[in-house]
């Protein structure tokens, strides 16, 4: 191979970079000023998720034959992060049908296809993925939730933990247990439609995140046909950790739009505040720290893009899950890091909600800990490197 000519995959083409120009427009204007009301409010971001609509945006992760456009990963990591910069509530609201449904496009029957992937592409419906419970959240095999077969049917009865979109998503992909006895072997898949009896006993009061509703979902006896089994019985442990390694890198793509967001109202703010007779964006000290923040940016967005372009190749090597955990991890840690540094550039105004920049520090803390926490992580890193 001639590496002089050779372009790596997570290299951005011309058509990546007009997509990311024409997003940024569209979050700027349409998404950015209901931002701080969402997260004061508490409430569902409607202008967000109504602005991406129009913009099909939640057709991008859907293959084509179900209505969607087939985009690939780099281009669903570029909407996460764009979206993220001006509010993390909004780009929740892309990423978590995407999730509901990888395992239906990865594991499911041509019929749950083609019932229920076109509403998700077209935006008309939403999903949910229920996997967490109180006890069993990185202990996957802990859960307690049931599935009996019944017939034609099985009777669902348990209840899910910190579900994203509680509420509001029109079907829920369930994990519970077949088979009690088996460990992670006994834990099956379904896809449930809300209107079946799913109830939401309870919405957290959260630290960031605020208008992406999290609740506590139950299912009571719920009855779901045996045609909305997704895979095969026993099969729900390998299709969550499969579908979470192909989420992760997105998880990271938010994190990154999240410090970028935040490097950026603090970069503004440098150029504006003086002091000592000078702009602050002067003082060395200040500079250093700015130099920081952006290396470590594109140091994390450039393996969230590696880690997206082995999926699209479909992991040929093997090595998407030890890449997924160590963009979420180094690139939830990075918007952390960036988002609370951001603060201190910009002193006792950082600290208040006037300035976007503490509410980039409440938002970045999350993706340190949803879809497997950075310890976990690190867990699933180290295994991979020390066989």
């Amino acid at each position: 191979m001639n590496t002089a000519t050779h372009t790596p995959p997570f290299v951005l083409t011309e058509e990546h970079e007009q997509f990311r120009a024409a997003l940024r427009q569209m979050a700027e204007e349409r998404i950015a000023p209901y931002a701080a009301a969402v997260d004061r409010e508490e409430r569902y971001p409607s202008e967000g998720f109504a602005a991406c609509r129009e913009m099909e945006l939640p057709a991008l992760g859907i293959p084509t034959a179900y209505g969607g456009a087939g985009a690939d990963m780099v281009t669903q990591a570029i909407m996460a992060e764009e979206l993220a910069r001006v509010c993390a509530s909004t780009s929740v609201t892309m990423l978590i049908s995407k999730l509901g449904m990888l395992p239906v496009m990865n594991f499911g029957s041509e019929d749950l296809k083609r019932r229920y992937l076109p509403r998700v592409a077209s935006g008309e419906a939403q999903a949910s993925y229920c996997l967490s419970e109180a006890d069993a959240g990185s202990d996957v095999a802990a859960m307690r939730c049931r599935a009996v077969r019944d017939g034609d049917h099985y009777v669902l009865t348990g209840t899910k933990y910190w579900i994203t979109n509680a509420g509001v998503s029109d079907t829920y992909t369930v994990f519970a247990k077949t088979d009690p006895e088996a460990g992670h072997r006994g834990i099956s898949c379904f896809l449930v439609e809300a209107d079946w009896g799913v109830k939401v006993a309870k919405l957290e009061h959260k630290m960031g995140l605020r208008g992406s509703p999290t609740g506590e979902v139950v299912f009571d006896e719920v009855r779901v046909p045996v045609a909305n089994r997704i895979g095969e019985e026993g099969q729900g442990f390998a299709i969550a950790m499969h579908t979470l390694d192909r989420s992760r890198p997105t998880i990271g793509a938010q994190a990154v739009g999240i410090g970028q967001g935040a490097l950026d109202h603090a970069v503004a703010y440098m150029h504006e505040r003086r002091a000592f007779g000078a702009p602050i964006a002067d003082l060395q000290g200040l500079r250093f720290m700015v130099a920081d923040m952006a290396m470590r940016l594109e140091a994390a967005r450039t393996l969230v893009y590696r880690a997206c372009s082995v999926i699209d190749q479909g992991d040929p090597r093997g090595e998407l899950s030890m890449l997924g955990a160590m963009a979420k991890a180094f690139a939830s840690d990075t918007a952390m890091a960036v988002a609370t540094d951001a603060v201190q550039l910009l002193g006792g105004y950082g600290y208040t909600s006037d300035f976007p920049v503490e509410r980039a520090m409440r938002d970045a803390k999350i993706t340190q800990i949803y879809e497997g926490t950075n310890q976990i992580q690190r867990v699933v890193i180290a295994r991979h490197v020390l066989g």
